[in-house]
């Protein structure tokens, strides 16, 4: 038996035509709960250096942003 892949990579830009159907499809599906959406809130300006090293260390969980304020 012989397997074989084909993968095919692509950017979001081949697809920016088809953009308001895209976001209204996940909107939906971010309202009936199909898909959670994760954010990782650091709080303090003062905190940014460390939030940046973590987010590049990979110990966020979702987006991560910085509040300020």
């Amino acid at each position: 038996m012989v397997k074989r892949l084909t993968m095919r990579g692509f950017i979001v830009s081949d697809f920016f035509g088809r953009r308001d159907e895209a976001l209204a499809e996940l909107r939906s599906w971010v309202e009936e709960g199909r898909l959670k959406v994760i954010e990782d809130i650091v709080e303090g300006f003062e905190n940014l250096p460390d939030s940046l090293i973590g987010l590049l260390h990979g110990k966020n969980r979702g987006k991560r942003m910085v509040r300020i304020g």
